[in-house]
């Protein structure tokens, strides 16, 4: 349920931008008033948003820019800590902080196009 204090949801993209398992949407935040990169996929059919910071030691992950999925596409990946984190729930499965999770975002698919809904902790970034 978004934040009552949210606002608005902010536009992130046509929900065809999301293919399954592709590369990933990114987009920036505001916490606290810093901007953060954050990055939404698709995961069996769902949309998924998260910080693109390591739960590890907070670096981007992406190995490329929007590129988070192993070699199998089973798993998003650290590119400078190795560390595993299932997809759709954020969690590390394997590598140097096992039990941690991603930060996620609230981001969901209408009538075709995808969301992110601010909350109190994280703000649309503003020109």
């Amino acid at each position: 349920m978004p934040d009552a204090q949210a606002g608005a949801p902010e536009l992130l993209c046509d929900a065809a931008a999301l293919v399954e398992r592709g590369d990933a949407v990114l987009f920036e935040v505001l916490e606290h008033g810093q901007r953060v990169p954050a990055f939404a996929v698709r995961v069996d059919g769902q949309v998924h948003a998260y910080l693109n910071r390591c739960a590890h030691v907070p670096v981007e992950m992406d190995w490329q820019p929007g590129r988070f999925w192993d070699a199998e596409k089973v798993y998003f990946v650290c590119a400078v800590h190795g560390a595993l984190y299932h997809p759709s729930s954020g969690q590390c499965v394997s590598g140097p902080c096992p039990g941690k999770r991603l930060q996620a975002l609230d981001a969901r698919e209408h009538e075709g196009r995808v969301y992110w809904y601010p909350s109190q902790r994280f703000q649309p970034v503003r020109a």
